[in-house]
């Protein structure tokens, strides 16, 4: 069985490289476009395939051209599809992403499908079982709940990606052993100001092994119930910043797999990240353990002040 499973959204995407944002009711040429899987939990399971870690998606994909794009691009990266069901006749969750050139920005137009939230069978319950971490999202909530409450009873870590704050997610975050939550998320879900503040407020809320919020720009903090550790970004010459997120995450689930403490989990993940941003694609992007590595080695002054 797989080290990390996952459940959440697997969608597929359409890049489009633009010199800049359209006007709006006017035809624009694109400088080129890519298909793409995505999801955050999906692309997070691709990420950590890539770092070496054995990985499954558990989840509803249906027969339509994006889902059989999406079967086919876990497969090309390496996550297991054994405990992917296809359902037919729906539609599925795709995603239009503009890629602005001149700002460096994304943006991105969705369309969630029409498959029906996952229910686990004894299959995928058993692959909670026995993994070491389940990653969640915040999508197909009830599944994840119920893989969550599966994963405390077992001893399998709760990883959860918290980037949008989804109506009934009060339900999942008292599972997450590992909250690492967008300072957006945090601060709108504490009422805090601060996101040091918020991680304090998250940790005495809900009590997981650890916070981390992710900053954007200016990396991120880290709170285990002792001080509050601020993490770097590393260096990047950003082409596509699509995706960053949930390769950071993936890389996170890696990371704790490999054995790293707390703030190397970070770092490792932020650099992971960073160089995911000099590459087109969010999984395509995502790095090797080998490039990873070499990375590290040109950025070492930071891997080593953490």
């Amino acid at each position: 069985m797989a080290k990390i499973v996952g459940i959440g959204a697997a969608v597929c995407d359409t890049l489009l490289v633009t010199g800049t944002f359209p006007t709006e009711d006017t035809k624009m040429r694109a400088e080129s476009t890519l298909q793409s899987g995505g999801g955050p939990c999906a692309t997070g399971l691709v990420a950590a395939a890539k770092l070496g870690e054995s990985a499954s998606f558990l989840g509803d994909l249906t027969d339509d051209p994006g889902g059989a794009f999406l079967m086919g691009d876990f497969a090309r990266y390496g996550v297991d599809t054994s405990l992917i069901r296809v359902k037919p006749g729906y539609r599925s969750f795709t995603s239009y992403i503009i890629l602005n050139q001149a700002s460096g920005t994304r943006t991105c137009i969705f369309d969630r499908g029409t498959l029906p939230g996952t229910i686990l069978d004894e299959e995928q319950k058993k692959a909670i079982r026995e993994a070491e971490i389940l990653m969640v999202d915040g999508n197909d909530l009830s599944c994840a709940v119920e893989g969550a409450k599966i994963a405390r009873e077992s001893g399998t870590k709760v990883l959860y990606d918290a980037g949008g704050l989804y109506e009934g997610i009060e339900g999942l975050l008292p599972y997450a052993d590992y909250l690492i939550p967008s300072e957006e998320f945090a601060l709108g879900l504490t009422g805090c100001s601060r996101a040091e503040d918020a991680a304090r407020e998250l940790y005495r809320r809900y009590s997981p092994e650890a916070v981390v919020i992710t900053q954007g720009k200016r990396g991120g903090i880290c709170f285990d119930g002792g001080e509050i550790k601020s993490y770097p970004i590393y260096p990047a010459e950003v082409v596509d910043s699509n995706g960053a997120g949930d390769v950071f995450h993936g890389a996170f689930a890696a990371a704790l797999c490999k054995g790293y403490d707390l703030i190397s989990c970070c770092h490792f993940s932020s650099a992971v990240s960073g160089l995911k941003c000099t590459r087109l694609g969010a999984r395509a992007g995502a790095p090797s353990m080998e490039a990873v590595s070499a990375y590290l080695n040109e950025n070492r002054k930071l891997w080593d002040a953490r």
